[in-house]
């Protein structure tokens, strides 16, 4: 007997599907849930997700902006799960990795963080761990002899490349040699470090501390009580608030250093300082970056990159710091192209400060940007990720909101006006590094 088909439900694949511009789709961010702990530290999370996993950042105000002696904020953060008055450095790692977690720790310019990646149901196991190592930390001494060694040799081998070598001289070049965005680290700063010094920092800045919370994943039906028995006793909410510094950008605004007499590659950055996020013109000029340097299709990589072969790749940025920004163009290329790597990026900002982009162009630009937030927004990581970064620059789902209307609705003359505003190249440092 032949089965009875019923045509209305057969596939015509003769008809191609609707295609729908990524800016035609809606996004919404899911809210987190905010609790408190008892001692006031609040947590924000993030309750979703298909797998057993969770998500638990401790982001603490203890960057370098904090230290009166260069490197003691990154050194106390990376030592911090190196020994307790319990346990070896080994016996921690090796407690996480037995529950196959995985426990790190960054530090940036304003904040640290302890960042706990595990099975949801350890949790119970593995907060304890972090609250004794967050009261406990004691900083051996053969631990902090092993660190500036291994930092030693770190920096030694890459100040011979290029790249590292700009990428430390252009924020110096911004913001000024003593400003926390433009610090660098030297052997002499390495190897004055001291025990106390970690000691005293942490003392000050973990023990009694300024931080939040962010959590995410399938999270169990106890883990505000989980949290609140490790943590709610601490000393988590204390005012220590950020430290405003003085930027002092250099007089000089072309240089050339030949940092490897036989190297064979230079290191390109251009530079300018531009306002952080609560400028009214910094969501419009993130659309205007992606254009010009921000993706692979962009003016920097069609030109410099597919035309004239100078480099395998080129890019723009808009830099993430919370208190004050730059916009960054960066590159590696022959060094003999260094200079012609130059004058085209000169050229395609003044191409964006006379000419109109073309409606194909910008739809594919407002394309890109709006698939990529899709990603970034794709589960309970990413959502609470991008609900961190708000939090921590004291904004809000509305700028959010904005950001994705601004992508919708920017116009090309739009563009144009903020390119005449600031890709001017007299206002960029110019820095090469061979």
């Amino acid at each position: 007997m032949n089965p009875i088909i019923d045509t209305n439900l057969v596939l015509n694949r003769t008809i191609p599907p609707p295609i729908k511009d990524a800016v035609e789709f809606n996004l919404t961010l899911k809210p987190y849930t905010k609790y408190a702990l008892s001692n006031g530290a609040p947590v924000y999370y993030i309750n979703d997700g298909t797998e057993e996993v969770a998500l638990v950042e401790i982001v603490f105000n203890a960057g370098n902006s904090f230290e009166n002696k260069n490197l003691i904020a990154s050194a106390t953060n990376y030592l911090l799960k190196n020994g307790t008055s319990k346990k070896t450095a080994l016996e921690i790692n090796e407690h996480f990795e037995y529950y196959g977690a995985y426990l790190n720790r960054t530090c940036n310019n304003e904040t640290t963080v302890l960042t706990l990646h595990c099975l949801s149901k350890h949790l119970n196991v593995l907060l304890p761990v972090i609250k004794e190592i967050l009261t406990d930390s004691v900083f051996p001494e053969e631990e902090l002899a092993i660190f500036k060694q291994n930092s030693i040799q770190h920096l030694s081998v890459n100040l011979k490349k290029c790249d590292f070598v700009a990428n430390r001289l252009i924020d110096q070049y911004l913001y000024g040699a003593q400003h926390p965005y433009g610090r660098v680290s030297s052997v002499e700063d390495i190897q004055a470090i001291t025990r106390e010094d970690l000691v005293n920092f942490f003392a000050n800045f973990y023990r009694k501390a300024s931080c939040k919370i962010f959590a995410a994943g399938k999270l169990p039906a106890d883990f505000e009580n989980l949290l609140n028995e490790s943590f709610g006793e601490l000393h988590l909410n204390e005012n220590i608030t950020s430290v405003i510094h003085k930027t002092e950008m250099v007089a000089e605004k072309k240089s050339r250093i030949n940092n490897d007499p036989n190297g064979v590659q230079g290191a390109v950055r251009i530079a300018r300082p531009f306002p952080n996020r609560h400028h009214p013109d910094f969501k419009r000029a993130s659309v205007l970056n992606t254009l010009f340097g921000g993706f692979f299709g962009s003016r920097l990589m069609s030109n410099i990159r597919e035309e004239k072969g100078y480099t395998y790749g080129i890019h723009s940025f808009l830099e993430n710091h919370i208190r004050e920004s730059a916009w960054v163009i960066s590159t590696e290329a022959g060094k003999d192209v260094c200079e012609a790597t130059i004058e085209e990026v000169y050229k395609e900002m003044k191409i964006l400060r006379e000419e109109l982009i073309d409606d194909e162009e910008l739809l594919l630009v407002k394309n890109y940007i709006m698939g990529a937030h899709l990603g970034d927004i794709d589960g309970p990581f990413q959502v609470i990720a991008r609900w961190k970064s708000l939090i921590l620059n004291d904004l809000d789902e509305t700028y959010f909101y904005d950001s994705m209307s601004t992508i919708k609705n920017i116009s090309a003359e739009e563009l144009k006006e903020l390119a005449n505003k600031y890709l001017q190249p007299e206002e960029f440092f110019e820095l090469v590094v061979i």
